[in-house]
């Protein structure tokens, strides 16, 4: 499995940029990334913090996202 999926958002950084991304931007590039690369046709993503995503392809094969995000004040 992809190494970037299996640890936890919290320290997830982009390889290129080297900041933190936020969950939507995680989950529409590297889990959507993922998810095209291994002609998956659901999957659920969550962080361990409350942040989750559901991913499924479409008959017409386009990917419904529903993700959430929970903040820790």
């Amino acid at each position: 499995m992809n190494q970037e999926l299996t640890q936890s958002f919290e320290n997830f950084t982009d390889e290129k940029s080297g900041k933190r991304v936020n969950w939507p931007a995680f989950v529409e590039s590297e889990v959507v990334n993922f998810f095209n690369a291994h002609n998956l046709e659901r999957i659920t993503v969550e962080d361990g913090r409350g942040n989750k995503a559901k991913l499924s392809r479409q008959k017409d094969s386009e990917i419904k996202v529903d993700y959430s995000s929970t903040v820790i004040i």
